[in-house]
């Protein structure tokens, strides 16, 4: 009840600002094309420039939006007219298998971080942390494009921020990662997405694989 005690005393604006984020995230994550990806990445660009509950330098507040607007511009790239697309079978059992772990891990981590004693503020950006990073590997289960897979390693990377943000202002000994490390290591995984995606197009003829294991193909 704390946890939604903290949600329900914001208003409609703070409301559609914050949670404006994990639903663009779910939206990528369960509609396919690449217009969808790339208007969700622009969503969660624009709600990031008004983040303000990160506790972090500015630079690494102003560093997601133009993260999430340089994945729209990629994740949102048209594929190459010849790409294959994958058998309809194997996508539903992804879909399925997906759904049901995805799913099942969001439910788990709420309920662990309802059951801590934090502030409404830490609890609500404790729990944002949680659905964007729950519903980015939901992302990645279900959208199996490699090059698309650009917007689930964000949206872990921006869950991970939420959550480091949380457990600094809490953190008096300051023993934890530093501020910007989680949009540092971002970065890295982006780069060698953008890379992986790139090889697999160019020697395999398409961006789509059997499932997300095969990302690292």
């Amino acid at each position: 009840m704390h946890l939604l005690d903290a949600w329900t005393s914001l208003g409609p604006a703070d409301l559609l600002r914050l949670l404006g984020i994990p639903a663009a995230i779910l939206a990528a994550a369960l509609l396919p094309g690449r217009i969808v990806a790339r208007l969700a990445a622009l969503v969660v660009a624009v709600a990031c420039a008004t983040l303000a509950e990160l506790a972090a330098p500015w630079y690494v507040r102003a560093g997601w939006p133009v993260l999430f607007a340089l994945v729209a511009w990629r994740a949102g790239a048209p594929d190459a007219p010849a790409a294959a697309r994958p058998a309809r079978r194997a996508a539903i059992e992804t879909i399925l298998l997906g759904l049901t772990l995805g799913l099942a891990l969001v439910l788990l981590l709420l309920v662990a971080a309802s059951r801590q004693e934090l502030t409404a503020a830490d609890a609500r950006l404790t729990s944002l942390g949680v659905l964007v990073l729950g519903f980015g590997l939901l992302h990645l289960m279900l959208r199996r494009h490699a090059r698309r897979a650009m917007f689930a390693f964000a949206a872990l990377g921006l869950g991970l921020e939420m959550l480091g943000s949380a457990a600094r202002s809490v953190d008096v000994l300051h023993a934890g990662a530093p501020a910007g490390a989680a949009l540092g290591a971002t970065l890295v995984a982006l780069a060698i997405t953008l890379r992986v995606s790139g090889s697999r197009e160019r020697f395999a003829g398409s961006p789509f694989v059997s499932d997300a294991q095969e990302l690292h193909d």
